[in-house]
């Protein structure tokens, strides 16, 4: 056991990875992440080549002792030959099961799990720190799926692929080596099969690697379809769409039917050319070797060795077939998982970037234009100062950029032209891990993570204590349902678990836990985008108070659709078609009759106006 332990302790799985990113060219890729074996590596071909050698010493021993027994009396052969039978025997015995073990302790216990989790740990380690439009643009359960099978196919390919090629090389070169020392005649049909093989497989090899690659790329995109169908299971029900669910996921499943049948057809082309042409060597072998014993050329017991010689060259190509198929297959996996790994970041902080120092808070926006790739752009030319401690409301119709204003300013892009200073600093020179640890920020479509409610809310400080995990829990007004949760595994109160996305608590559970982890958080500035919307109008009244706490000494930017819930802003914002159109209080903004009035009365309709003088019974907070 002490052995084992200490070849399961040689490769580290979590260890971080180079600081250059996984390279897109296929031999770089894998040698990114074998290098960091390679002394495991360079163990495994050794071990394979004595393993090679030592397998290759069978037929020759059973040659010999057929020879011995031809050339020496019954009585007198344990006598005579006693040492080389012994010695033999040693080979048997000790060598061959020696240099199996370490064969095995290296593959088994340092490669198998070391190698595949280190290629997962290290490929979600680079793809995590992608920036958000990488997600955007993929299904998240292919991603996944990607990353998962990437380090198996990878660590099972090289593996495979060292001990297949080793092994046939050097058992196949000494195997010829040894008849063609009785014999050169004897050494011929060996050769010419080797000869063949080597064509066979330069025919075949491309091909299935080809064909690798496409099942890998349609297995895939069908797991891509199904996982969107279950991401999504609501809406299917909603909808009473499964018909349609099922079409979607059958036309996936009826290319990845196709594309494993024309990989199988060509795989089974491959076994029977490989079958012919084994049974062909071991034939001519056998007959050239009777012809040169009958002819008195060769002794039997180079007869007795050439056969099993050929025989095993024969099952050995056979395990080599089975393993260059299974070689390509995972060849296929990787260089599909490289579709989503081997990308170059985007949204990389810069060499020179430094943590983000925030003293006040405040924040502008000198000339910003963005506009997602697209040539009308969302955002033309924002200019917006914001006052530190000031609680600014940002205002519009649907898509008139207040959100895409929001995602700069946490930098989840990067500006067309223009930049965004918070306290003098551009954030576009500074670390994004320090940038957004100084914004807390509560959405609209709040997303749990499938763990606890205590780590839910202590993502916000991982380092909160418990008194202070509850008293952002009571503040918020999350502490009663907390107290009676109870999940699937009967686990309650703070330990029990969300479901994905937090699917087991309501709407307004998940926004309530959303801002115990904000209060947690206690950032200066405090982005809430519709941080209210899934509250009823009692825990939404419950939960000003704290809100007003919260806000103050902090600079707020909020947007929201209810216009009612913003109107107690210090100053509202109003965009139209990427512009700053209006600024000024909700008194002045009604006064002003433009953009905001009319969007206030629209939105009041048949109730009576709020003059400047009227009471506003308005929440200070939105999203």
């Amino acid at each position: 056991m002490r052995i084992v332990r200490f070849f399961e302790t040689l490769l580290e799985p979590t260890a971080l990875p180079p600081d250059a990113p996984p390279p897109s060219g296929l031999i770089a890729f894998y040698w990114h992440y074998a290098r960091q074996a390679r002394f495991l590596m360079l163990g495994l071909f050794v071990a394979g080549f004595t393993v090679a050698i030592l397998d290759t010493t069978i037929p020759v021993f059973i040659g010999r002792i057929v020879a011995l027994i031809s050339a020496q009396p019954p009585t007198a052969l344990l006598a005579n030959v006693w040492p080389e039978l012994l010695g033999m025997a040693g080979v048997m015995l000790l060598a061959r099961p020696l240099a199996l073990l370490a064969q095995n302790l290296i593959t088994n216990q340092a490669v198998a799990a070391g190698l595949s989790n280190l290629v997962r740990w290290q490929s979600h380690w680079h793809v995590v720190r992608q920036s958000w439009s990488f997600f955007q643009n993929d299904f998240a359960g292919r991603v996944a799926n990607r990353v998962m099978q990437t380090g198996p196919a990878l660590r099972e390919s090289v593996v495979s692929g060292t001990n297949a090629v080793l092994y046939i090389l050097v058992y196949g070169g000494s195997a010829i080596a040894l008849m063609a020392s009785n014999d050169w005649r004897l050494a011929v049909p060996a050769g010419l099969w080797f000869a063949s093989y080597v064509m066979l497989l330069r025919h075949f090899v491309p091909r299935l690697r080809d064909g690798s690659r496409q099942m890998s790329e349609v297995r895939s995109a069908l797991t891509g379809r199904v996982v969107d169908s279950y991401t999504n299971i609501l809406t299917v029900k909603l909808f009473a769409r499964p018909s349609d669910e099922d079409q979607f996921v059958r036309a996936s499943v009826d290319e990845h039917t196709a594309a494993f049948r024309g990989q199988l057809r060509l795989i089974t082309r491959f076994n029977l050319s490989l079958v012919a042409l084994n049974a062909s060597m071991v034939v001519a072998t056998a007959g050239v070797a009777l012809w040169l014993w009958t002819g008195g050329g060769i002794a039997i017991g180079a007869v007795a060795m050439a056969l099993p010689l050929t025989w095993q060259i024969a099952n050995i190509a056979g395990w080599v077939a089975q393993n260059v198929t299974a070689i390509f297959e995972n060849v296929g996996v990787v260089q599909d998982g490289m579709r989503s790994i081997a990308v170059p970041r985007q949204m990389l902080d810069r060499p020179d970037a430094v943590p983000l120092k925030v003293d006040r808070g405040g924040i502008r926006f000198e000339g910003v234009r963005f506009g997602y790739g697209t040539a009308r752009g969302v955002l033309s030319g924002i200019d917006l100062s914001i006052a530190p401690g000031e609680r600014v409301g940002l205002v519009g119709r649907s898509g008139a950029g207040k959100s895409t204003l929001v995602n700069l300013l946490l930098r989840f892009y990067e500006l067309q032209s223009g930049r965004i200073l918070i306290d003098g600093q551009d954030i576009a020179l500074v670390t994004q891990e320090s940038l957004r640890s100084h914004i807390a920020m509560v959405t609209q479509d709040t997303s749990l993570l499938h763990r606890s409610i205590r780590d839910n809310i202590r993502y916000g400080r991982p380092r909160a204590t418990e008194d202070e995990i509850r008293d952002a829990a009571a503040r918020a007004q999350a502490l009663g349902f907390i107290e009676a949760a109870e999940d699937w595994h009967g686990r309650r109160g703070f330990d029990a678990h969300v479901g994905e996305r937090g699917v087991k608590l309501s709407g307004g559970q998940r926004q309530r836990i959303a801002l115990a982890r904000v209060i947690l958080k206690d950032a200066p500035i405090l982005v809430l985008d519709e941080a209210t919307s899934a509250l009823d109008s009692e825990v939404e009244a419950a939960i000003q108070e704290q809100l007003d706490s919260l806000m103050k000494g902090r600079t707020v930017v909020a947007i929201a659709h209810r216009l009612s819930t913003i109107a107690r802003m210090d100053r509202l914002v109003v965009l139209d078609h990427g512009r700053v159109v209006e600024e000024g209080n909700h008194a002045a903004l009604l006064q002003a009759g433009g953009t905001y009035a009319r969007m206030w009365h629209r939105q009041s309709g048949g109730f009576q106006a709020l003059t400047p003088d009227a009471h506003l019974d308005t929440t200070p907070v939105g999203g």
